[in-house]
């Protein structure tokens, strides 16, 4: 039998409960609800983007960037010259050169080098392709050729900072980084911007890593470059001796730290090391899955040429699909070889048996998965070369920026067609001229970005990917 107060007791309680189980409930999934909240709040974080962005709807969700660095010539690739082959040998007339910036034949006698090869006509409007590209030529209705480019730097390391970031200026974002520092990432497992490259050719130049930099932009938006060989990323493992539940408790430890830190001076750079933490972490898991190729079939390994631990371009042709399903926004090959001063046929057979079949199964096997429609793929290199003989141990030509060859694919842009114009010696580009700001502006347009409206105010201007000069997007050759 209750006394008095136990029974008030229990009838306390049973009304407490009667009266606010509802809200204890509530409460109960108000407080899941708001860990869920700020777990998807550090997701987001972790995957970054700026609110507002795309300005509009996008055609493409990703970028691969394929970059043969050293300059590829245009006069044996996709701008057939029968002039120029009618002229072999004999001296370039100068009222195309007076006046005009040439690297190393400057002040030289300037002769007349007609095309080394053959071209012939591919696909459903007979675009032309040099047979030293036989696997490009079978992506003919795939790609849209642009033979009109120009740049404004003559030299390798100028003209490459140029094209990945718009200036020549040193210590500017990419554009790698500027599109992850505006849409972020599909994956906060790894790198938004990654970094591939290979070597093979004729002197091959160096890339130095300020290429793939942030510049004024939070370093967290950097290009992370994965290694060919030994640990696919630097400082990736952990510790000998050191376990995973270990290394977890470390850096947490330093998060709490680094946070406490933020709180009092909010400082962006406290927030790249946060987030560098948190993806290094993730990334000891997701990267040895990512390199580990023994997934794939034996025909997706003969398609692309690939041999896993090779580090060669067809090996990183295949990691840039396997990233793009992954999430990575932009994935920058550079294969280093293609500076033909002299013995072109030699270094082209070289460089184009490294990398044309390669390329060719990465177009192929995005659309056999149904993803080149949503990535943009784009080829070319820093600059073309001269229409005239340069010889270094048989025929070469020199740098050139006044007008040379690219390609587009997949992400928006028509394909099987040829866009633009050099001359009739493929000296200037002279028909839909195409700047590099150009390019830049139509990559960001396919991403869904106003390229007038991407900017970031330093040292007192707003400064953008595409200048200040006016950059214009080539609407002929989009869907």
């Amino acid at each position: 039998m209750l006394n008095w107060n136990q029974f008030q007791t229990g009838l306390n309680r049973r009304t407490f409960l009667n009266n606010t189980g509802v809200g204890l409930g509530a409460a109960a999934l108000g407080s899941l609800l708001k860990s869920e909240n700020l777990l998807a709040a550090k997701k987001q974080a972790a995957m970054g983007g700026l609110p507002g962005l795309p300005h509009i709807a996008p055609k493409a969700k990703r970028v691969i960037f394929l970059c043969m660095a050293g300059g590829p010539t245009h006069l044996e690739t996709f701008d057939y010259k029968p002039k120029l082959a009618e002229m072999d040998g004999k001296p370039f007339p100068e009222s195309f050169t007076k006046g005009q910036p040439i690297a190393q034949l400057q002040g030289k006698e300037l002769k007349c080098q007609g095309p080394l090869t053959r071209f012939r006509k591919y696909g459903r409007n007979g675009q032309e392709i040099s047979d030293f590209l036989p696997w490009t030529a079978k992506i003919a209705d795939d790609i849209c050729i642009i033979r009109s480019m120009v740049t404004e730097q003559i030299n390798h390391d100028p003209a490459h900072t140029f094209l990945n970031t718009g200036t020549a200026i040193s210590g500017r974002p990419s554009m790698g980084s500027w599109i992850t520092y505006g849409l972020g990432s599909e994956t906060e497992e790894l790198p938004g911007f990654v970094v591939l490259t290979s070597v093979g050719g004729r002197n091959p130049q160096p890339i130095a890593s300020r290429q793939w930099g942030t510049g004024f932009l939070p370093s967290r938006y950097q290009g992370v470059q994965f290694n060919s060989t030994g640990d696919p990323v630097n400082y990736l493992k952990n510790p000998e001796g050191i376990s995973n539940s270990q290394q977890k408790q470390l850096i947490e430890t330093i998060q709490k730290l680094d946070r406490y830190r933020n709180e009092r001076v909010t400082n962006p750079e406290i927030d790249t090391r946060i987030a560098a933490y948190e993806m290094a972490f993730m990334m000891q898991t997701s990267v040895p899955e990512l390199m580990d190729l023994s997934g794939e079939t034996r025909q997706t390994l003969e398609m692309y040429g690939a041999e896993p631990g090779s580090g060669s371009y067809a090996n990183n042709c295949l990691l840039a699909r396997r990233l793009a399903e992954r999430g990575s926004r932009f994935i920058h090959l550079y294969h280093r070889g293609w500076d033909h001063h002299g013995d072109l046929v030699r270094y082209m057979n070289t460089c184009c048996g490294l990398t044309d079949k390669p390329t060719w199964a990465l177009i192929n096997d995005l659309k056999q998965r149904g993803m080149l429609d949503e990535t943009l793929v784009i080829w070319g290199g820093e600059f073309g070369r001269t229409p005239m003989f340069q010889g270094k141990g048989g025929a070469g030509r020199d740098h050139h920026i006044k007008g040379f060859s690219m390609w587009m694919a997949g992400g928006g842009i028509k394909g099987g067609i040829t866009y633009g114009e050099t001359d009739e010696l493929g000296y200037n580009s002279v028909e839909n001229i195409v700047h590099v700001r150009d390019l830049h502006a139509t990559m960001l347009h396919l991403l869904g970005i106003n390229h007038h409206q991407f900017s970031v105010e330093f040292q007192g201007l707003d400064t953008r990917l595409t200048g200040v000069e006016e950059a214009h997007v080539i609407d002929q050759i989009l869907t």
